[in-house]
């Protein structure tokens, strides 16, 4: 898809960068105060206890390009290996305020450029803000609803961009870092929406095909290995992503009913979650917390914010999420870009 104003829109967003960053912070400070009295959108809410089934991390199968929600399985060992994404651990960041949710990380420095990055322009029906959500299945899953929740804004225009079974461990199936440089230039998006994880929980490939690191075991302190270079890909895709004035809101994976599968998703959600945790544009949604219960286990059912009645979130599968769940997820993410859009200056 052409953005024919795609050219002006960078001449536009040529500012300071300082004068962004402050109007941001000051807006997000105002929300604050609110948010204080006020009901959290993103972050846990109460479910059912931790399950027992024992729904095994199948070899997902590498089904086509971009297309229909499904397929997506937690650390799979197949192609796509889409059997249970990379959930967010409770452990993986003890910074959070009680009750979860997306966390704006913060870095201590910035990398200094030779050219004064762009501001964004301020998004309105005339000239609206761009959004690009991407990912595995799961970006299909709750990425239509979340356009059904931006689109009447008026002020931002979204693309989805999928694909079924894909993620970064297997760049011999699909390369989205290699993707992302061929299509940023023409979508050139100011807020990305991005999820990857439930196809991650296995042997990292290479692009021909290789596999020089095997399945993380999610023991307590192991798998260096596998988060070293996992940690590398998820870093690359942030840095290509959060650049150019551009925000990117990292959406985390639910814990699987498996506790086998469920280890494993940990390590990958902390690999995660320490990447964003290092960069000033990243915020990361705590899908795990958001999708667990009282007790921190995997749970079934959780609080719609909708009308406030306990519903049944997950697929049979026991790691995917539903329509309800995707829902549910997407309002949180829809929140998410809301502030983002008060603080590039649109009225919404």
């Amino acid at each position: 898809m052409t953005d024919r104003a795609a050219p002006a829109r960078r001449r536009r967003r040529r500012v300071s960068r300082r004068r962004y960053l402050v109007r941001r912070i000051g807006v997000l400070a105002v929300l604050a105060l609110g948010v204080l009295g006020g009901v959290r959108l993103v972050g846990a809410v109460g479910g059912a206890g931790d399950g027992e089934a024992s729904a095994d991390a199948g070899a997902g199968g590498a089904s086509g390009a971009t297309g229909a929600a499904s397929g997506d399985g937690a650390g799979g060992d197949g192609a796509g290996g889409d059997a249970a994404e990379a959930p967010a651990t409770a452990a993986a960041d003890r910074t959070e305020p009680e009750g979860g949710g997306p966390v704006a990380t913060s870095a201590a420095t910035v990398p200094a450029t030779d050219e004064e990055p762009r501001e964004p322009a301020v998004p309105s029906a005339a000239s609206p803000a761009t959004l690009l959500i991407a990912g595995d299945s799961d970006a299909g899953t709750f990425g239509p609803y979340l356009q059904q929740l931006l689109d009447p804004l008026g002020v931002v225009r979204t693309t989805l961009d999928y694909k079924v079974s894909s993620g970064l461990a297997r760049p011999d199936f699909f390369d989205w870092p290699a993707h992302f440089r061929a299509t940023l230039p023409e979508l050139d998006p100011d807020i990305v929406v991005v999820t990857f994880g439930g196809n991650d929980a296995q042997g990292l490939a290479t692009p021909a095909g290789d596999f020089p690191i095997g399945v993380a075991s999610g023991e307590p302190g192991g798998d260096a290995e596998w988060r070293e270079e996992y940690g590398r890909r998820v870093g690359e895709v942030m840095d290509l992503l959060a650049t150019d004035g551009r925000t990117l809101v990292w959406v985390g994976i639910p814990n699987d009913d498996n506790p086998d599968v469920t280890a494993r998703l940990a390590v990958q959600n902390e690999v995660v979650a320490a990447e964003a945790a290092e960069r000033p544009e990243v915020v990361f949604v705590d899908t795990w917390r958001r999708f667990s219960g009282r007790d921190g286990g995997w749970a079934e059912y959780v609080i719609d914010p909708r009308d406030n009645v306990g519903k049944d979130v997950r697929a049979a599968d026991g790691f995917h999420l539903n329509e309800t769940g995707a829902e549910i997820l997407a309002l949180d993410i829809a929140e998410v870009v809301r502030r983002e859009l008060l603080a590039r200056g649109a009225t919404v």
